[in-house]
């Protein structure tokens, strides 16, 4: 099985106030990223989305695309406590499963980028993440052997460093620079340009 987990409990203390609520091309940023993935896993009977949120209009938004919303009340600790509740969420992970950790707020992501990701899934396979020349960025692939070194994260560390440590064994897939781009401030997002 392969869990995606959408990583939208950040509180945008950057932005101002709650990014992923704010409106881009008529709809909030969230929903851009959360219908990608969800469009990604819903074409497989092996993928299932979990949604780490603590906005109601999210999980609801979530819950109406056939995803699990689960709740995060630690996120403002930092990332690895959206990650930790993601986790939790999860049944007993067995040996060939696949965790596939995204963001809320790249809208520009594409499905197809996405479903590349996916097929990654093998065994033998330790991770896999998405890049564009030498920047790589979210999402990104975790064997469930990773499991523990993603649950033993702290403060605002992502799963970036998990991969890191031992970038040899992982999978690159190519995509489009635009898709890799995050809003983290008002600015970015006037400047992004329309997909």
């Amino acid at each position: 099985m392969i869990y995606l987990i959408c990583l939208a409990a950040g509180r945008g203390r950057r932005f101002g106030a709650d990014k992923l609520l704010a409106p881009w091309q008529g709809r909030p940023l969230y929903s851009w990223g959360l219908e990608t993935l969800a469009a990604a896993c819903n074409r497989r009977a092996d993928a299932r989305l979990i949604v780490v949120t603590n906005t109601p209009a999210i999980a609801d938004a979530a819950r109406a695309l056939g995803a699990e919303a689960v709740p995060s009340p630690e996120s403002e600790k930092g990332q690895s406590f959206s990650i930790r509740a993601g986790l939790d969420a999860l049944p007993p992970l067995q040996e060939n499963d696949f965790l596939l950790f995204g963001v809320a707020d790249q809208p520009l992501l594409r499905v197809e980028t996405v479903r590349r990701l996916l097929d990654t899934a093998a065994p033998g396979v330790f991770g896999a993440t998405v890049a564009a020349g030498d920047r790589v960025g979210s999402p990104a692939l975790f064997s469930a052997a990773l499991a523990p070194a993603l649950y033993a994260l702290e403060g605002d560390r992502g799963g970036r460093g998990v991969l890191n440590a031992h970038p040899e064994r992982v999978l690159r897939v190519e995509c489009d620079p635009e898709e890799l781009r995050d809003i983290d401030r008002p600015e970015d997002l006037a400047r992004l340009s329309p997909n």
